[in-house]
């Protein structure tokens, strides 16, 4: 099963976990299982049901560039990382 780590800011969805063991065969699967299991991770990384803006994935620390259609391996490590904004 792919692990999820999760950013510390969404925590507080996974009553502390760090990293959870989700199923799934493509990002949006896994998120939708996330939400399933902890509810509120849509509200968070989907806006009108793709990626929000300001959320990258990283699948075995290499960036997706197809976001939620991207496949995830069963032994694959997936990470949501937050664009940092500043100027």
């Amino acid at each position: 099963m792919p692990k999820v780590f999760i950013p510390t800011l969404l925590r507080h969805l996974t009553d502390g976990r760090a990293v959870l063991d989700i199923e799934g065969a493509t990002v949006r699967q896994i998120i939708a299982n996330l939400e399933a299991q902890y509810p509120g991770f849509d509200d968070r990384l989907l806006e009108n049901n793709r990626l929000r803006p300001n959320i990258a994935i990283a699948i075995d620390d290499e960036i997706t560039p197809l976001g939620l259609m991207e496949s995830v391996a069963p032994t694959s490590e997936l990470h949501f990382i937050t664009a940092i904004r500043g100027g």
